[in-house]
């Protein structure tokens, strides 16, 4: 395992590289998090390691305001999140051992895949969205995030759960973002894996990506939650079988 920082715009990203053993040139993953999330959380490991089995190395990669990158939490928007991804895009399409590029990532992690897949389709040979965070600019546009009500029209200068607290340029950026657009533009081959039981995202967003994808596989699992707390061996179990 490698750890180091890469730069995005003057942002440290804090990243780890897992290589599979005796590889000189293989394929590579992208990895990213969710919202407050980070590279060592169980499902993220657990994905890592899955595909490093398959001969495939993985990036795992801290977002801004997130894990140990720069950038405070309330401060990130899905702009910068998005920034940070093509930063992290570019620097591994430069390394010499990558031989074909693939990203994943879970919850707004998993939304942000689904954006850069459409913004940079000729890079990746498959995209891998787990539990992808479709909602959240349905929610920004239509007035509730966190479960907070708000007037759309009108956004507050900072939103707070507990104590979680975000800014109102978050709500204003997502409100921008139509995920519809960069599924139309990705016709490469999509692997979407969710739990039936997900009290975060409802499963009917999963089940739409998988209608309007062009060549996606919608891998469901039940009784899961979000995190795949019940069932990660099964989601282990797809993502190898996909891979093999």
């Amino acid at each position: 395992m490698e750890e180091f920082y890469i730069d995005s715009d003057g942002v440290r990203l804090h990243a780890k590289l897992d290589k599979p053993q005796g590889t000189d040139k293989c394929p590579l993953c992208i990895v990213i998090h969710g919202f407050t999330g980070h590279m060592e959380e169980t499902h993220i490991i657990a994905v890592s390691k899955a595909m490093n089995e398959c001969g495939i190395a993985t990036l795992r990669v801290e977002m801004y305001g997130h894990g140990q990158s720069d950038g405070e939490f309330k401060d990130h928007t899905l702009y910068k999140w998005v920034t940070n991804a093509l930063s992290v895009v570019e620097y591994a399409k430069k390394l010499d051992f990558v031989t074909d590029l693939y990203i994943s990532g879970h919850s707004q992690g998993g939304l942000l895949t689904m954006l850069i897949g459409g913004m940079c389709p000729d890079d990746f040979k498959a995209i891998i969205p787990l539990s992808p965070a479709w909602m959240i600019p349905d929610g920004a546009r239509n007035g509730n995030l966190l479960g907070i009500p708000y007037d759309p029209k009108h956004i507050p200068d900072e939103l707070s759960q507990g104590p979680l607290r975000l800014s109102g340029n978050y709500i204003r950026v997502a409100q921008t973002i139509h995920v519809e657009d960069e599924i139309a533009r990705y016709d490469g081959p999509v692997l979407i894996i969710q739990g039936d039981r997900d009290e975060a995202v409802p499963l009917s967003y999963a089940e739409k990506a998988a209608a309007l994808y062009k060549n996606a596989k919608l891998v469901i699992i039940p009784g899961d939650d979000h995190c795949y707390t019940k069932h990660l061996p099964e989601v282990v179990a797809a993502v190898k079988e996909y891979f093999s």
